[in-house]
């Protein structure tokens, strides 16, 4: 049975109906892939199965924030016991089902736009609008690739569909620095063919821009340097991506910070590339029920860790839209997140986007960047003032001495601040190579070093032979 599911999880291309306008077309049976791209709504209709495949709770719709934000030192978890609670306390192994569903759900979107990426380049069509498809199927695929990069080192890079039951499922792991070239030949193709952020409009809202194409290889570039791949000009790189963006006067900090987070103001100025979600009859978030308290008919799963709890400053308007307290209580490990809110939410389902990259990430990769490059550069507090004005705190002066670690240390406190429960924090901590170091401050608890990356999924193992699990976990 399983191997039917790793089959058909590979070979389905799941044009379903889904969230979001620009999702709503015409639903298809399963159809060979060989004889289904004939016309242009063909090409978008097996693009809207790429973005579809991001939904499931058992991708973005929960395990992509759990995967990324519960092995650090922010949320707490309720169970001690639970597959959640192994990501919290790194007690995770290769049998963690949540580990397992982020593995198979990455490589069953990037089959899916291996697909668009194979056929529709013979579809006839203006050059422009396929280019554009093509660019947003080569981001989507370089998302997954840089995620599975990020979580598991080495990872199967495979670049062509599966086409039937005779294909060799039992893909090798490629090297790291393989599939990093390929992740950034992707978000090139996509920054060069996809359309700037002011062209995309109405029901197209949700496409790839080319400034979500520079965001993200902006990203890709700064971890690349801090990881066993890196190439000498990844930080200057980076730095440029980041500059891009920034020049192109298409995004801004929206004024008021809560409103990043308004369901109402979503694709918003400071959005620059987000997984879209909406109410029934469209696949909907949990992410509001999971951490609101049963008392207010939320979960109460995960509360806020003490420890964020009392680190913000009096003046930062972020602590209070990002937590909040139980009514009549003021007892720290009753705190939870009241970060995403819909006041239209019903039971299960909210219209909360998942936020890949907003703008205020940009600006303190950018001074991320700019540390790296040079640790006495005046203008590396340019991007990290201008999120901490926005959330009313006085600004360090250009004067100021950090040293190189010193600045680390405040931007992971500010990246902390600014974009918890976002998805970016374990991402962070092993980036800015402050996860060890947080776990023993916070929690008194010293975490291996096989621990900086997942296991590879047993069920994975048992089906292909021709994988080999990281180390630490055999």
């Amino acid at each position: 049975m399983k191997k039917n599911i790793i089959l058909l999880s590979l070979l389905s291309l799941g044009l379903f109906p889904s969230c979001k306008k620009f999702l709503e077309e015409k639903p298809y049976d399963f159809i060979a892939a060989d004889n289904f791209y004939q016309t242009e709504g063909d090409a978008i209709a097996g693009l809207n199965g790429v973005f579809n495949a991001l939904l499931p709770q058992t991708y973005f719709g929960r395990t992509g924030w759990q995967i990324t934000e519960l092995p650090a030192e922010l949320i707490r978890v309720g169970s001690s016991t639970d597959e959640r609670a192994q990501l919290s306390r790194f007690t995770f192994t290769p049998t963690n089902t949540e580990i397992n569903s982020w593995w198979l759900n990455t490589y069953l979107m990037i089959n899916r736009a291996n697909d668009v990426i194979e056929k529709v380049p013979a579809v006839s069509m203006d050059a422009v609008r396929k280019n554009n498809i093509i660019g947003n199927a080569r981001f989507l695929r370089a998302m997954g690739y840089f995620d599975l990069a990020r979580c598991f080192g080495d990872v199967p890079l495979v670049l062509t569909t599966v086409k039937g039951p005779t294909d060799d499922l039992r893909p090798a792991r490629t090297p790291l620095a393989q599939v990093y070239e390929q992740i950034i030949a992707d978000l090139r193709f996509a920054e060069a063919n996809c359309p700037i952020e002011t062209q995309i409009a109405g029901t197209d809202k949700g496409r790839v821009s080319s400034g979500a194409a520079a965001a993200l290889l902006a990203k890709v570039y700064v971890t690349r340097a801090a990881g066993p791949a890196a190439q000498a000009s990844d930080n200057q790189s980076g730095l440029d991506a980041c500059n891009r963006v920034i020049a192109s006067n298409a995004y801004s900090l929206l004024p008021v910070y809560g409103d990043v987070f308004n369901p109402d103001k979503e694709n918003g100025p400071e959005h620059i590339f987000s997984i879209q979600f909406d109410l029934p009859p469209n696949t909907g978030s949990i992410i509001v029920r999971q951490f609101l308290p049963s008392q207010l008919a939320g979960l109460g799963t995960f509360t806020v860790e003490d420890s964020l709890v009392r680190s913000y400053q009096t003046a930062d308007v972020r602590r209070a839209w990002n937590i909040s307290n139980v009514a009549g209580t003021t007892t720290l490990a009753r705190y939870y997140f009241n970060k995403f809110r819909d006041p239209l939410r019903i039971i299960n389902d909210a219209r909360t986007n998942y936020l890949i990259t907003r703008y205020a990430d940009i600006l303190l990769l950018q001074s991320e960047a700019r540390n790296n490059l040079n640790a006495n550069d005046p203008l590396k507090y340019d991007g990290y003032n201008r999120v901490r004005v926005r959330a009313g705190l006085p600004p360090f002066a250009a004067t100021r001495v950090t040293t190189k670690d010193a600045f680390v240390d405040m931007l992971i406190r500010e990246r902390g601040w600014e974009l918890c429960q976002e998805g970016h924090r374990w991402f962070d901590l092993i980036r800015l190579n402050r996860l060890k170091q947080r776990e023993l401050a916070v929690f008194n608890r010293v975490v291996d070093d096989h621990y900086l990356l997942f296991p590879i999924p047993q069920p994975e193992l048992v089906l292909n032979p021709n994988l080999t699990q990281n180390p630490g976990y055999n």
